[in-house]
């Protein structure tokens, strides 16, 4: 029998109906999880708010502990809540730490399940959010208080003494933060969409602002959840300057006012970053993102690290990667279609299934064959099928050099730009435009919930702006999985000016769909570390990262790269002058000149998987 939760009664449950299924971890679906995740998108609704729409059983077995105060090595006291299997005995442990309050529905319902399934969920306030006490501030505590956590937890007279932590996006940073320390009861990881060091990626990258990012600061903003659906949302991003768009959200927020006006890798940033001291970590670890995840370079870099470069040699054979056609906020509910692109039935994931098979090897020492099965399963778009590979970049990855051409007339759809893999025979003319900070190239596809589409790039490109390379149509299905990256030799007729990428699959229709793209900032050219403004006029070789993909181009359609100087509001822009950015408000145009000839080579390198024979 069931009966209905009062309001009063903010408890909530999750139905005990998910199907288990016995598939392998990178198997296809049996069964969807359908939760998104609070993360950068609007407020959540709280369970109270909907407690009369909700259900618990009556006999789920589960003893609920809440509020529990935790305390940390400085006596800060944490607000934990504690949902375990009711009757005596130790079981495995598993921890979620968030800024999103420990009450939020899909917490809640999580810890119903979990522990309906023999495990002790634990879900607790980050420092100075919601019920705990202290203060707030993004990352700087993240790394004791998670090992304080971690020491409660495995040490409690219900616990087995192994602990395993569970998260998206910042929960998925109170992870990876802690992670380097060893506490020994922290047994496992499982972190969806986690973003890198803060300077690599998100809140900046690389010296670029991501504007978005003050979105994430207003949500924040003291111990609940913040709403801003009275605002502009769009307009606001689009305004300048970003010293002050806080205000504009009616707020005066210090984080933000540090993040925008932090320039470089200086001493800030460097008490923020966790990357270099994961590489000590000890602990198994399942990262999941999605190819249209706005901050999945930390995925891939922290794959790539663990595997390649982490102290213990043990630890470098217990990653695994999972990366599907998802944006950063769905990848709890694996949505099969982003926008018109439909990737088929095969894009669900089983997450349920996925984080209990990976708990029940790591936590409660159940051979289940996980350790024998490919550390990296990848979706492969255009194709819509599921890949297995053992390392990334894939081993058999043929780095091929598509090279840009033109006769100087580039500019938009209509220009003559080609992208083809033979070099420059002759001088070729180089391609010009104008860069006006005031009349930027739009980014489509800024949300809430997440940065980034697979959008429709046709309109932008008929700007003169933007420089459009594209290739002939490819003549067989053709699989390109892996980094992507633009080298560009170029010169300013400022002292400083941003460089963007963008990679697209053009369809036979026409659809420009953006795969992944990049930027970089002139001043920031050769390090993190310190600026180093042009000289107008001169050449200079700009490498740009733009992440990844892996889609398979099939029969009639051409890859294309966008070349221009702004993204917004996706990227701060940059007003050309070698000015403070966040403060100003006007700017200069900018010439800007593309070479392509023989002495100067640019270049996109597509990572072209071999068919096999």
């Amino acid at each position: 029998m069931q009966r209905a939760v009062t309001k009063h009664e903010w408890s909530i449950a999750h139905s005990s109906s998910v199907l288990l299924c016995a598939c392998s971890l990178f198997a296809a679906p049996c069964d969807v999880r359908a939760e998104v995740d609070a993360d950068r998108a609007g407020p959540p609704v709280q369970a109270a708010d909907r407690a009369d729409q909700l259900t618990i059983p009556e006999a789920a077995g589960i003893t609920m502990a809440l509020n529990v105060r935790v305390p940390m090595r400085d006596g800060v006291n944490l607000a934990t809540d504690v949902y375990r299997p009711a009757g005596p005995g130790k079981v495995p442990v598993i921890l979620v730490r968030t800024p999103y309050m420990k009450n939020y529905e899909g917490d809640v319902k999580d810890g119903l399940w979990w522990a309906q399934h023999g495990y002790v969920f634990v879900v607790q306030d980050v420092r100075g959010r919601g019920d705990s006490d202290g203060t707030f501030y993004p990352a700087v505590h993240e790394a004791d208080d998670g090992f304080d956590a971690q020491e409660w937890a495995g040490t409690q007279s219900w616990s087995s003494g192994q602990v395993g932590t569970l998260g998206l996006s910042y929960k998925a940073w109170t992870q990876v933060y802690p992670a380097g320390l060893n506490n020994p009861h922290f047994a496992a990881i499982f972190a969806l969409g986690t973003p890198p060091d803060p300077f690599r990626n998100y809140p900046v990258s690389h010296g670029v602002v991501n504007i978005d990012a003050v979105s994430w600061t207003v949500l924040v903003d003291g111990r609940t959840m913040q709403a801003f659906s009275q605002f502009d949302y769009s307009a606001i991003l689009n305004s300048v300057p970003l010293s002050t768009m806080d205000q504009r959200f009616g707020r005066s927020l210090p984080v933000w006012h540090d993040w925008v006006s932090h320039s470089v890798l200086d001493d800030y940033w460097a008490a923020q970053s966790y990357q270099e001291q994961l590489l000590k970590s000890q602990v198994p670890a399942l990262y999941v993102s999605g190819w249209y995840d706005d901050v999945l370079v930390g995925t891939l870099e922290n794959f790539v690290n663990m595997t390649t470069r982490a102290v213990d040699p043990k630890t470098r054979t217990q990653q695994w990667m999972v990366i599907g056609p998802w944006v950063h906020g769905s990848m709890t509910g694996t949505p099969q279609r982003l926008g018109p692109i439909d990737f088929g039935p095969s894009a669900h994931l089983d997450l349920r299934e996925l984080e209990k098979r990976w708990f029940d090897h790591w936590l409660n020492h159940v051979d289940n064959g996980l350790e024998r099965e490919p550390h990296v399963r990848v979706f492969v778009m255009g194709a819509n099928r599921w890949q297995s590979e053992n390392e990334w970049p894939i081993a058999r990855t043929q780095f091929v050099k598509y090279y840009l051409h033109s006769d100087g007339k580039a500019n938009g759809l209509a220009g003559d730009g080609v992208l083809a893999p033979a070099k420059p025979s002759r001088s070729e003319p180089p391609d010009r435009f104008v860069y006006d900070p005031a009349d930027p190239v739009p980014y489509l596809g800024v949300t809430r919930l997440a940065v980034g589409f697979p959008d429709d790039y046709r309109e932008v490109e008929k700007r003169r702006d933007v420089l459009v390379y594209t290739t002939t149509p490819f003549t067989t299905a053709t699989e390109i999985c892996g980094p992507l990256r633009v080298t560009l030799v170029a010169a300013s007729s400022a002292r400083d000016t941003d460089w963007t990428a963008k990679i697209v699959d053009v369809h036979p229709d026409g659809y420009a769909q953006r795969l992944n793209d990049g930027i970089v900032r002139a001043r920031m050219r050769h390090s993190d570390l310190h600026e180093e403004f042009l000289t107008p006029g001169k050449a200079e070789t700009y490498n740009i990262d733009a992440w990844a993909t892996c889609v398979e181009l099939q029969p009639g359609h051409r890859l294309r790269l966008e070349i221009s100087s702004s993204a917004v509001p996706k990227y701060s822009r940059n007003f050309n002058t070698g000015g403070r950015s966040a403060d100003e408000t006007h700017g200069i145009r900018a010439n800007q000149t593309v070479f392509h000839d023989r002495a100067r080579l640019s270049f996109l390198s597509v990572p072209i998987i071999p068919a096999a024979p």
